[in-house]
């Protein structure tokens, strides 16, 4: 640099390095910052006893019996995490996915089991049938032009009942996930009219049909027996535009917060949603194949996997999600602490 383009640009007297030489300054100075209390933990709960069953394509993530999904939540609890959002693996599937609404299904059970173990956990529950159907599908099933697909209205009782039961069994919050036209409505209807109009309802407000979200599958049996999610589901190469519609019209319909899903490749979309929605608590999901190819890329040793998913984690967040729900919730709080 010569002495007059030195002179124009401020150099030396401005030196953004200083700035960065000492850790504590880079501390002092940092805009965004993780805390354990901005995470929730998503779980996985299934029958039986004494079951810590490996999933497979998620190292370090399992499939919970009641005995140790307590163990899990108490220790969530001590690392001061904000909550856990429970996903259920019934014994038995059928068309109409029932055991999601049953008081005694698995995600009901689990919801007490949490309260009593660990009181100071909130608990979320997902709203959706994708894991207790024998298709695989989010809702009833009914056939449009010769070909089976989701029947939007008819399963938006269904949710409602759902979310009612979840409620009841102690619920904090309950998130619908399965991007059926008017679910907010039926949800917050359902609610409200079964004693439950103070309990906050989470909306996955913009959720895409992501191949992102494989292991998840796996992890919670969920897959699709046919065909795939892409007539509910937002399309990937949608733009903002269709998200932030998704968005205001869940708003209108009396969601309390919304979330963006998955998170890490549509960092544009939670932006556009927080400078869209500034004063709305804004979530994103850091989805199952997120986390797997991060701990696929370390057991080779390519990659740092604290470093990896604490700067994932730390572009969610700058990106304007003040809520971020991860599988590396227990890590992440073991690493800040």
């Amino acid at each position: 640099m010569n002495q007059r383009s030195a002179a124009d640009s401020g150099f030396p007297t401005t030196r953004m390095r200083r700035l960065r030489y000492n850790a504590g300054v880079r501390a002092l100075i940092r805009e965004t910052t993780l805390a354990p209390a901005n995470l929730i933990l998503p779980l996985f709960v299934r029958p039986g006893k004494n079951i810590k069953q490996p999933i497979g394509s998620m190292p370090g993530q399992f499939q919970l019996s009641l005995d140790q999904l307590a163990k899990e939540a108490k220790e969530a609890e001590q690392l001061g995490i904000a909550g856990v959002i429970l996903f259920g693996i019934p014994a038995e599937k059928d068309l109409q996915g029932s055991d999601s609404y049953c008081d005694q299904g698995i995600v009901q059970q689990a919801v007490r089991t949490v309260k009593e173990a660990a009181p100071k956990l909130l608990v979320l529950t997902d709203v959706c049938f994708c894991e207790y159907t024998s298709h695989g599908h989010c809702g009833l099933l009914e056939e449009r032009n010769g070909q089976q697909d989701v029947a939007n209205d008819p399963t938006l009782a269904l949710l409602g009942k759902q979310a009612v039961s979840h409620a009841q069994a102690g619920a904090d919050m309950v998130a619908p996930s399965g991007m059926m036209d008017g679910m907010v409505g039926a949800i917050r209807y359902a609610l409200d009219h079964a004693g439950f109009s103070h309990l906050p309802l989470m909306s996955y407000a913009a959720k895409y049909s992501s191949a992102f979200y494989g292991p998840f599958r796996d992890a919670a049996e969920s897959a699709p027996q046919f065909g795939d999610r892409r007539t509910y589901q937002m399309d990937p190469a949608a733009a903002a535009g269709q998200a932030l519609r998704e968005v205001e019209l869940d708003l209108r319909e009396g969601a309390d917060m919304i979330m963006v899903k998955p998170a890490l490749a549509y960092l544009d979309i939670i932006r556009d949603v927080r400078e869209n929605f500034p004063g709305v608590p804004l979530a994103a999901y850091n989805v199952s194949g997120e986390y797997s190819l991060v701990k696929a890329a370390a057991a080779n040793g390519w990659v740092d996997e604290r470093t990896l998913a604490l700067e994932m984690l730390t572009a969610i967040k700058r990106a304007g999600a003040s809520i971020i729900l991860t599988y590396w919730a227990k890590d992440v709080a073991r690493w800040l602490s």
